[in-house]
């Protein structure tokens, strides 16, 4: 397989989670009223079940992996994702549609834990920075057309439709691994499944300064993401009374992400992704402080949203792929277990912070504003204690 089949593939099993978080949001208002979901925030659910399931299973894709090697373990998560979606096409309670986005998202886990892993087996450094920017160029097309995807389907067929071709995906895209990609756990580097080296893995994962650091830094920003997922669908609807032109903006919004991840593939090599990243923290902070002005003074429109929204994504579009690539570098020797872990604290973290300043949405944009800056601040403070309290600081390859 060549270098763009690679990844493209990698950006095709990140993508699985993208389809399965956007693509319904334009019919959340048909999907809570087909299942007797009374409360417009309640709907957000809807999202948050998913991502949870998503999380936790996580941290035990990981140990399989390391043991097992990553093609099979990504194969029974892509068929897990595939029952979970045919599940929630066929839900017909509120209660059988969380369990099966819980299921679907127990089953993207394993593309998200062994696309990292697989990523780690091949390249380390900035090649690694520079193989995640390009595979999230792909994969963050995924949020741009996703709502619009919904969209189309809920003009022509029942939101039902949305979740059977989310099954589709999956279907397509584990024949494609089953037909393409070797296998990238070299098989000296399989480890047992034994207490003790799951326990020592882990004791690695959770006690090295820079993983740490960067991991819970991510998971701030991540939440803050998460957050406007949430409460997009929302914001547009009640706040901006803009939902017919909500899946434009969205796009709009998630372009700007797409745009900072291809850049930072052309200068994270040159600049190294401590200086990237830093630099990107300081414009996040900076938009979500003008942007959290704005809004206390009421002078938030739908234009003044959006723009500060762009800056905001892509700045966090700057972050995200090199945050992950600092917090995995020092653990290619346990990178399944390091990803797993990695992904376990981000998304269950990242999905609570979001779900709770989703839950605080109140008919203004506000809650959501000064949501970004808290998780900017937060984040500032783990990548300075990663650091040691030094930002920008260079180190070779770094």
């Amino acid at each position: 397989m060549g270098f763009r089949q690679f990844v493209a593939m990698i950006a095709a099993l990140m993508a699985t989670n993208a389809l399965a978080i956007d693509s319904m949001l334009p019919a959340l208002p048909e999907i809570g009223e087909a299942l007797g979901i009374v409360s417009p925030n309640a709907r957000q659910w809807v999202v948050t079940s998913y991502l949870l399931g998503f999380g936790v299973a996580q941290v035990i894709y990981g140990t399989l992996a390391d043991r097992f090697g990553r093609r099979p373990v990504l194969l029974i998560g892509l068929a897990i994702y595939v029952v979970g979606s045919l599940a929630a096409t066929f839900a017909t309670s509120f209660e059988a549609m969380m369990v099966a986005r819980v299921v679907q998202g127990i089953g993207a886990a394993a593309s998200r834990v062994l696309a990292v892993s697989i990523v780690r087996d091949t390249f380390s450094g900035r090649q690694m920075a520079r193989v995640m920017s390009l595979a999230f160029i792909v994969f963050l097309a995924v949020p741009i057309l996703a709502p619009s995807i919904g969209q189309v389907i809920i003009l022509v067929a029942p939101w039902r439709w949305i979740f059977a071709s989310l099954g589709l995906f999956g279907i397509v895209v584990a024949l494609w691994v089953a037909r393409k990609l070797p296998e990238t756990l070299h098989p000296e580097d399989r480890t047992p499944i034994a207490l003790w080296p799951i326990v020592n893995a882990f004791r690695i994962c959770l006690t090295t300064r820079q993983s740490v650091g960067y991991m819970l830094a991510m998971t701030f920003v991540i939440g803050s993401l998460f957050g406007f997922i949430n409460a997009s669908q929302q914001l547009f609807e009640d706040v901006f009374r803009a939902s017919d032109i909500f899946t434009i903006i969205f796009a709009v919004i998630a372009g700007f992400m797409a745009i900072a991840s291809f850049l930072n593939s052309r200068v994270v090599e040159r600049f190294g992704m401590r200086r990237v990243s830093h630099t990107a923290l300081i414009g996040y902070l900076a938009a979500t402080l003008i942007h959290g002005s704005v809004a206390l003074a009421g002078y938030e429109t739908l234009w003044t949203f959006t723009l500060f929204q762009c800056a905001t994504m892509f700045f966090f579009g700057l972050m995200a792929s090199n945050f992950g690539a600092l917090a995995m570098d020092p653990l290619g020797h346990v990178a399944g277990t390091a990803s797993s872990v990695q992904g376990f604290v981000s998304t269950v973290g990242g999905a609570l912070i979001g779900f709770w300043i989703g839950q605080h949405f109140n008919g203004t944009a506000l809650p959501i504003v000064l949501g970004f800056g808290a998780c900017g601040v937060a984040a500032l403070a783990m990548v300075l204690v990663a650091e040691k309290g030094r930002l920008f600081r260079p180190q070779t390859g770094r």
